[in-house]
């Protein structure tokens, strides 16, 4: 084998490969060889087809092969030979396999540049951290009860109003005719719901309990059925009861219906819950300072067929956002080429860190065990109740899929290491502080439920727009590094 390099610029790496024709007859030969033994052909025993024969009818399927094994074996030890890291799938050229000649083709790929980590004892960071208020465990309580409200007879004679239950009997008629599906006695509905047909329900407000009303409504164009959409219908309702909605009471009871035994553990529950929330969201708060750190203490040329990738991936994503019209109002002020500014600082960004982040696991043998891998893949799969089989079934033939789980469990470690090296102060906040963006003032009112704040594409630190919740035949999609 003849290795040339051919090209030297930066991070780029060109190779001209020679083998020479004779190492191809060979392995041609030598699969010939094993072919005889196995091949069968009417009029030969097993075993005794002439060579010639066996050339005639195989020689240029295995000379595919042969291609296919050279390629492979000659690049790989081109590569290794020269102790060189390619930053992805390098790319081959065959510019000559001529039968009876040398074997030619060119090799071409980025490498990993050389990183010197900086010294991650010298970071110093801000864990924000949240005590959790008897007042804010109350609150949850309060809204727990009013989920589970629980309706009583109103007692006094009045009017109905929008929040009641009224207590109906009715028939639907389409062209003077009864219709599948539209009558119902003693049903159970609250005003103002919108749980039935538009208008439906506002018809029903002020009437008092034995009123007999016609209820006259539209079926919308997009009905489910068919043979009602767009057509006029009235509906005889009859009030037989009304009802008022009433919260549950905040006792022992109420922690039963959430498998508690006393208000007391429901509370304690409550406050675990909301400290674990809180803790995660500080997690978050704190991995992007340090990404923030790590990117601006790291300056080295980042292959360009990587930024490459990610920035196609980027715009695909926001090209289907775009064409899904889920687009932030901002976004869509931009014209593309803002847009493609904007992505291609945040590939650069992204590559940046992910070979950063993959030189210290290196570095320092961060692995991720085929346990870690298996719990998660245990968990991903309880999310798609009734599908779990073929969940993990997917994730176990798909080894992009379960690249997918590893990558983040493999991040995290990592980013677990530096953190365990680094300086860390801790200061308490106030809820609001925490949910609030860094570069926001804090929300005036509360949140209801701790959750993160998502990011826009257009930030720099954005991470990528998450696609929609796939079926279970669809979650190879790869999670790239968090920004």
């Amino acid at each position: 084998m003849q290795v040339t390099e051919t090209k030297n610029e930066g991070l780029l790496r060109e190779f001209k490969v020679v083998v020479p024709a004779t190492d191809i007859e060979d392995k041609i030969t030598d699969r010939l060889k094993e072919a005889a033994k196995t091949v069968n052909m009417p009029g030969f025993r097993p075993g005794k087809v002439p060579p010639a024969l066996l050339r005639k009818r195989y020689g240029e399927a295995l000379r595919g092969e042969v291609l296919e094994q050279s390629v492979n074996e000659t690049s790989t030890q081109a590569i290794t030979e020269r102790d060189l890291r390619p930053a992805g799938q390098p790319k081959i050229e065959v510019t000559s396999f001529e039968e009876g000649g040398d074997l030619e083709f060119t090799l071409g790929f980025d490498i990993i540049p050389e990183i010197k980590t900086c010294d991650f004892s010298k970071l110093k960071l801000e864990r924000l951290a949240v005590k959790i208020e008897d007042k804010e465990v109350d609150e949850t309580i309060e809204r727990l009860a009013s989920m589970h409200k629980s309706s009583e007879p109103i007692k006094t004679k009045r009017k109905s109003k929008s929040g009641d239950i009224t207590i109906i009997d009715f028939v639907g008629k389409v062209d003077g005719e009864v219709f599948d599906g539209g009558s119902a006695e003693a049903f159970e509905l609250e005003l103002g719901s919108n749980s039935f047909i538009p208008g439906f329900e506002d018809q029903l407000i002020g009437a008092s309990v034995g009123d007999h009303i016609d209820v006259e409504v539209t079926f919308p164009e997009e009905y489910g059925a068919e043979d009602l959409a767009g057509k006029p219908a009235v509906f005889g309702v009859d009030i037989k009861e009304l009802r008022e909605t009433v919260p549950s009471v905040v006792d022992d009871e109420l922690a039963k219906k959430f498998g508690k035994e006393t208000l007391a553990e429901l509370k304690e529950a409550v406050s675990e819950d909301r400290q674990r929330e809180f803790a995660e969201i500080s997690r978050i708060r704190l991995k992007r300072v340090l990404l923030d750190e790590l990117h601006e203490a790291h300056e080295f040329e980042s292959p360009q067929s990587m930024i490459d990738e990610e920035f196609n991936s980027i715009w695909a994503q926001y090209e289907h956002s775009r064409d899904e019209g889920t687009l932030d109002d901002d976004d869509k002020e931009k014209s593309d080429d803002e847009h493609k500014a904007d992505f291609h600082e945040i590939a650069n960004r992204r590559v940046r860190l992910g070979l950063v982040l993959s030189e210290v696991g290196r570095t320092n043998d961060i692995q991720v065990s085929q346990d870690e891998i298996n719990q998660r893949m245990f968990a991903e799969a309880q999310r798609y109740q009734g599908q779990e089989q073929q969940v993990l079934e997917f994730y176990r033939t798909n080894p992009q899929a379960m690249q997918s789980l590893s990558a983040p469990l493999y991040e995290d470690k990592v980013v677990d290491f530096i953190l365990e090296l680094a300086k860390i102060t801790e200061k308490t906040v106030s809820m609001e502080e925490l949910m609030a963006e860094p570069d926001e003032k804090p929300a005036k009112k509360p949140a209801k439920k701790a959750a993160a704040k998502k990011p826009t594409a257009k930030k720099a630190e954005a991470k990528k727009p998450a696609a929609k919740k796939p079926a279970a035949k669809k979650l190879a999609a790869k999670k790239k590094t968090e920004d």
